[in-house]
């Protein structure tokens, strides 16, 4: 949604606007606003792991990388909020300023947990192909042929040498190959 600012500065009501922020810093950006301000912001980040050379690594971005919500009245604050640390201005179309409506933000928030974050960690399921990051068959493409749920571990069938070879091997050790991972998203 956008409002022109004619719609906004008769108003004395705050209203959410999205705005653009240094990347990866995003979070920084909010936090700054809410301490010397006192704005309140939404900054909603992902936690998801990702295959490194050191294995299966927990990383922390940005939902909406490059931007930011915050809630403000327009005309006693804009000036303060744009040139804040970490701020780059906020999204306009034209001359119309990008708005949110509070219920979205609402509902945003219902699904995050502590500290503005949403984990993504997709269930692994017997029948589909994943990858194991840690240990000597790091890299490994195996398919899960059963899960052991007391245990935390995965039975999985691994093709190596010609041969198909049943291993058990922890959860934990094991993440989704990049397309399966972002096709799980949708």
């Amino acid at each position: 949604m956008s409002k022109s600012q004619l719609q906004i500065l008769p108003t004395d009501r705050p209203f959410w606007f999205c705005l653009r922020a240094q990347t990866k810093r995003e979070h920084l950006a909010a936090i700054g606003l809410r301490k010397q301000f006192q704005i309140t912001c939404f900054a909603p980040r992902l936690r998801m792991r990702k295959l490194t050379r050191r294995g299966a690594v927990w990383f922390v971005e940005a939902m909406f990388p490059g931007y930011f919500f915050a809630q403000f009245d327009y005309a006693t604050e804009r000036r303060r909020v744009e040139h804040a640390p970490g701020v780059r201005g906020l999204v306009r179309f034209g001359d119309r300023l990008a708005t949110i409506d509070s219920t979205i933000i609402d509902a945003l928030r219902q699904r995050m947990e502590a500290d503005e974050l949403v984990t993504l960690d997709p269930e692994i399921k017997v029948g589909q192909e994943v990858q194991i990051a840690h240990g000597p068959l790091q890299g490994l493409e195996v398919l899960v042929t059963q899960l052991l749920p007391p245990s935390e571990r995965v039975r999985v069938l691994l093709e190596f040498l010609g041969r198909s070879l049943q291993m058990e091997v922890s959860k934990e050790t094991l993440i989704q190959p990049r397309a399966s991972a972002v096709s799980s998203l949708h």
